[in-house]
């Protein structure tokens, strides 16, 4: 997760600019934003979501993880509208650059598949089994997949990607049952990747600044 100072920083419009994005699929029945934080649910009313979820303290501290305050935002969303959902979409805020049609993509893929789990990501910058390598506590260094075979050119590797961690989707009972991303059936879409900036520091920051000021000058 960005640090605090970051966070600060991005998360207000980065907030508002989830819900536009969301809003403009024209899919969800609900869009709920959960935080611990009140000024971001203050901004979140601010930009029309449906359900501002704050979230309990467990789930609030830096090494809480990501599926269990999904899944207090889908118990909240369900107790609250009284209704049993049969789809979750989770847009990041700190991957801003997707697109509406990427959304659609994603609950397209899911709802005709059948899948349990959508994730997003793009072609990977490294390749595991050409330049992407671990270091041994002993100080030496390997490739971190090696094939029966070496890899002498990186076209030649199998194909690669780097989740970018911009939208995930679950079929509800599943995420419910067994809340988890990577399931045997999960599948994958495949954004490019001006549109997988994934905001960790304040450089990453600087750089969707400048795509999304770009997009809007045009």
């Amino acid at each position: 997760m960005p640090g605090k100072n970051i966070r600060m920083l991005m998360d207000k419009p980065l907030i508002a600019h989830s819900i536009a994005q969301a809003r403009a699929t024209g899919l969800f029945a609900a869009i709920a934003v959960s935080s611990d934080s009140d000024e971001i649910l203050d901004t979140a009313r601010e930009h029309g979501a449906d359900l501002l979820i704050k979230r309990p303290d467990e789930l609030a501290s830096d090494t809480a993880g990501k599926l269990p305050a999904i899944l207090h935002a889908l118990t909240e969303t369900e107790t609250r509208l009284g209704v049993v959902v049969d789809y979750l979409i989770d847009l990041d805020a700190t991957s801003p650059l997707r697109l509406p049609e990427d959304i659609q993509a994603c609950a397209d893929l899911l709802t005709e598949t059948g899948a349990s789990c959508v994730i997003t990501g793009t072609p990977a910058h490294r390749s595991p089994y050409f330049n992407l390598v671990e270091r041994a506590p002993d100080g030496t260094v390997h490739l971190s997949k090696q094939l029966s075979s070496p890899v002498l050119r990186r076209q030649d590797s199998p194909e690669c990607y780097d989740m970018n961690a911009s939208i995930y989707g679950w079929r509800r009972d599943v995420l419910r049952d067994d809340p988890k991303v990577f399931y045997p059936d999960t599948q994958l879409y495949v954004m490019p990747r001006n549109r997988s900036i994934d905001i960790d520091e304040e450089m990453d920051f600087a750089i969707v600044t400048m795509i999304m000021q770009q997009r809007q000058a045009k």
